[in-house]
């Protein structure tokens, strides 16, 4: 009876938990509406300051007191701040290179605050994806050069496909010994449901204006017509695939290394894919002396609503998980 009360209790609070947060959700989506003037902001952070209060700690629990107090004032006595600035971005690919959203607004903050010194790193880390969000993440990356701001692409683990395009635009290329690079080709993968269909004695129809407004399709029966339309739009793609790495990267052979293949860091260095060998670590750590570092990201805000839904689906999971609870020790106790 206990917990049969208990369990009515739940529902009744999840009612009213619901009933509330749906007014609330409704009242912040209005002053969301009427508020909210920008989708996000820049963030920046200094990593010369990062590395010296990581250089600053080590020292402290390595050295004494007085030989900690004169490596401080020795350091304070040598500062000096750079010129020369260094913008740091990373871009996190998927298939659909969703990033893109926030590499358009970091890219745009570069160039109308850079100056002529200034250079920008991009830690790429991408396996590519469709075709024309790889081209438009590509373009975002021709902006700079086109402002003749110097880019470095690094990639630690996976530039290959779509990755690779990107990265192709780069004025220097550095990669990880054991980074993935290339796989330069096209790929088309389309199962085929027709005979599973008919089996079943169902029909598909699909309606069309124009002979290759669709070739091969999921549902309905492929022809070798099809597939031969197909295979010269995927040929097409490569080729044009092939002429804009050949235009950003002149010194390379690039019927060797279009095959879709991919390599390691040595092998592409062979090749001539990258131009170094080299850790973003690394290469960051190298220009501490020459540059002042800052990491720029693009945050989406969260908005009122964001935050609310949030708390609203961690309460409802909890309110869910004890009457699921009790459910279980009235079945026990029974």
């Amino acid at each position: 009876m206990f917990i049969e009360l208990l369990s009515n209790y739940g529902l009744f609070l999840l009612k009213t938990l619901t009933v509330v947060i749906s007014i609330v959700l409704i009242l912040s989506f209005i002053m969301s509406t009427r508020n909210n003037k920008t989708e996000g902001d820049i963030t920046i952070k200094n990593i010369n300051e990062e590395f010296s209060l990581l250089e600053e700690n080590i020292k402290k629990n390595l050295l004494g007191k007085s030989e900690f107090k004169k490596f401080v004032k020795l350091r304070k006595k040598n500062k000096k701040t750079n010129d020369k600035k260094l913008f740091v971005l990373d871009f996190k690919g998927n298939i659909k290179a969703s990033e893109i959203v926030s590499l358009r607004r970091e890219i745009s903050g570069i160039i109308l605050s850079h100056k002529k010194s200034d250079e920008v790193l991009l830690r790429l880390e991408n396996s590519g994806g469709t075709v024309h969000e790889h081209g438009l993440a590509a373009a975002q990356l021709k902006r700079l050069k086109d402002k003749n701001i110097p880019l470095t692409i690094c990639v630690d683990k996976v530039a290959a496909s779509g990755g690779y395009m990107m990265a192709c635009v780069a004025n220097k290329i550095i990669a990880s010994p054991f980074a993935i690079i290339g796989s330069i080709g096209v790929l088309a993968q389309v199962p085929n449901f027709n005979k599973l269909l008919k089996n079943k004695g169902i029909d598909f129809e699909q309606h069309t204006a124009g002979n290759y407004k669709r070739t091969v399709t999921m549902f309905g029966e492929n022809t070798d017509k099809d597939r031969e339309k197909l295979g010269e739009q995927l040929q097409d793609i490569h080729v044009l695939f092939k002429d804009f790495i050949t235009a950003n990267r002149k010194n390379i052979d690039i019927e060797k290394v279009a095959t879709g293949e991919y390599w390691y860091g040595p092998k592409a260095l062979e090749l001539k894919l990258i131009d170094s060998i080299m850790t973003s670590d690394e290469y960051i750590l190298s220009m501490v002396n020459e540059f002042e570092i800052f990491h720029i990201q693009y945050k989406k805000l969260k908005t009122l609503s964001d935050k609310i839904s949030k708390i609203s689906s961690n309460a409802s999971n909890k309110v869910f998980n004890v009457l699921e609870q009790k459910n279980h020790d009235k079945n026990i106790f029974k």
